[in-house]
């Protein structure tokens, strides 16, 4: 039932409408003077306002004036009633607020006609305010998970104000969260951890894999773990947790702590770059694996890239946003304009580069998170930590691997989780990973399979050599691979021995050789990694002593 008010000064005026209304239908209040009018509508819900316009106390212009400054959340018909028949005076009943007017004597039929009008409008209003406080009420629900939110990423994002010489970086998200990550940690023995990952998508939704991922690889980092086993960590983490159709393209890089060597995990991003300090390329990095949240853990593949860098060298990161970044003639920035930029001015900052691509972009909308990294190769202040005592007990370990075994397993990651629960040595986990792994993977490789490196040289040269390194796994017989280990606390070292019953696979030629090239280069990095590393006359031995000691370690 719709509520009418009327506000008229002469007692038998109201009296009359009371009775007509009434006999419409309608609820009627009714008042003597605007003054009286505001305080009715403030005690009852009206629809409909009949306004005479010549009142004592507060009159019709100024009593309608107030009604609409004070109940303007919801459309409140105003109809005025007048004799007059002034065209001015009309003019003024619609400036003042009124919406509507009829003349005295006022006519039955068009009164209620203009209330049926009116009253459409104010259901329709009704309906927008309720919707409006709707949607504000939701809106101001989302704003408060969004900040709750954020404040969770940001706090999940580590180390972000540290290492401002070693790292320049941008992350400009296209939706209101990144769906991109950038993560930096130091392990405990001094090497600098970083990780750039692009989730599917971008927002919210493609934000939330940065939570389990940044604690993984600060829980991992933390621990000295290797590159190859943070990978696979995320990748186990993101598999459970992610629907089938989402993954992060990521790339996970150690820098040495004497910022001489960085050993890469590259799985879906762009290609990285390592750059002289004109910009110039000195070495592409290409990723050679799947993005992490794809494969099972049995399928993952951990191999690394190592590269051993000149003073001054820039690693550059970036994520597909980046080169996909579209002009108003829908080109693509690209990789060639990225280079070219990286290489227009010395040490080019990620602002500098972030201008050129925004400028090229002529105010098109940003389609997807843009993420740039550039990473200064330099050697990394040791960290201020505690370090677990070394086991004051020797231990020995020795392995002898078969052709079946060595078809069937990887050792290395075993040995190390056994190693690493010798007190003191779980520091040292990347190390002794990288010594191992090298030392094994190039006894087995070049040693047993008897790989040629060379091939490498070739087109699609790597999709070659693991051809050729499928066929001879199939094939091998009758080959042994002998792994000897010992910790000896009174020096704070550890002895490796690696044998082989092949032909053997390196002498210090060849290493002189491969430490120029674009593989190879693990063997030389051994020499780096390891306190002494010597090898017998035929090549198929080596010895490796690894000083656990923090001032001569590096991690790579």
């Amino acid at each position: 039932m719709l509520t009418v008010l009327v506000v008229d000064d002469q007692p038998l005026n109201c009296n009359l409408l009371r009775v007509v209304l009434e006999q419409q239908g309608y609820n009627v209040y009714s008042a003597d003077n605007g003054l009286e009018a505001l305080a009715m509508l403030e005690q009852h819900d009206v629809d409909i306002v009949l306004l005479d316009v010549l009142m004592p106390v507060m009159d019709g212009y100024e009593a309608a004036a107030e009604i609409k400054k004070r109940f303007n959340d919801v459309y409140l018909p105003v109809i005025f009633m007048t004799s007059l028949d002034v065209e001015a005076s009309f003019e003024r009943c619609l400036a003042v607020g009124g919406d509507d007017f009829i003349q005295k004597p006022i006519d039955d039929v068009i009164l209620n006609a203009k209330i049926k009008a009116h009253s459409r409008t104010r259901k329709l209003s009704q309906k927008a305010h309720i919707q409006n406080l709707q949607l504000e009420y939701h809106q101001n629900q989302i704003e408060r998970e969004h900040e709750i939110v954020e404040r969770i990423f940001n706090n999940a994002l580590e180390n972000q104000a540290q290492f401002t010489d070693h790292f320049d970086f941008h992350l400009s998200p296209a939706a209101m969260f990144n769906g991109d990550m950038f993560l930096m940690a130091q392990s405990p023995i001094g090497s600098l951890y970083c990780m750039l990952g692009d989730f599917t998508g971008h927002g919210l939704a493609a934000a939330v894999g940065a939570l389990p991922a940044s604690r993984v690889f600060y829980t991992m980092v933390n621990k000295g773990m290797a590159v190859s086993d943070i990978a696979a960590e995320i990748n186990a983490i993101l598999v459970k947790l992610l629907p089938g159709h989402m993954f992060c393209a990521a790339t996970v890089i150690e820098l040495n702590r004497t910022g001489r060597s960085i050993s890469a995990w590259l799985g879906g991003l762009p290609d990285a770059y390592i750059i002289d300090p004109q910009g110039s390329i000195v070495k592409t990095l290409t990723s050679e694996h799947m993005a992490l949240g794809i494969l099972e853990e049995h399928e993952f593949e951990r191999g690394l890239i190592y590269y051993e860098l000149e003073l001054g060298s820039r690693l550059v990161l970036a994520t597909d946003g980046i080169i996909e970044t579209t002009n108003q003639q829908q080109q693509y920035f690209g990789e060639q304009r990225l280079l070219d930029v990286i290489a227009s001015q010395v040490n080019i900052s990620c602002a500098d580069i972030i201008a050129q691509v925004k400028a090229f972009a002529q105010g098109t909308k940003q389609q997807d998170d843009l993420s740039l990294v550039l990473l200064n190769c330099m050697a990394v202040p040791e960290p201020e930590l505690s370090f677990e005592p070394y086991s004051s007990l020797p231990f020995n370990m020795s392995l002898s691997l078969n052709s079946k075994q060595i078809k069937s397993t990887d050792p290395v990651l075993e040995i190390v989780d056994v190693m690493s629960q010798i007190a003191g040595l779980d520091a040292h986990r990347a190390d002794i990973f990288l010594l191992l792994s090298e030392a094994y993977n190039n006894a087995l490789d070049h040693g047993l399979l008897g790989l040629d490196s060379e091939i490498k040289d070739q087109q699609d040269g790597f999709f070659k050599y693991y051809q050729q390194r499928d066929v001879a796994m199939k094939q091998l017989s009758d080959a042994l691979i002998i792994i000897d280990i010992r910790y000896c606390p009174e020096t704070h070292s550890v002895l490796f021995t690696i044998c082989d019953s092949g032909n053997g696979f390196a002498n210090e030629q060849s290493i002189e050789h491969n430490s120029h090239r674009e593989f190879g280069r693990g063997l030389a990095l051994l020499g780096e990694v390891a306190a002494q590393v010597t090898y017998n006359a035929s090549g198929n031995q080596v010895e490796i002593c690894y000083k656990l000691s923090t001032a001569n370690a590096s991690s790579v």
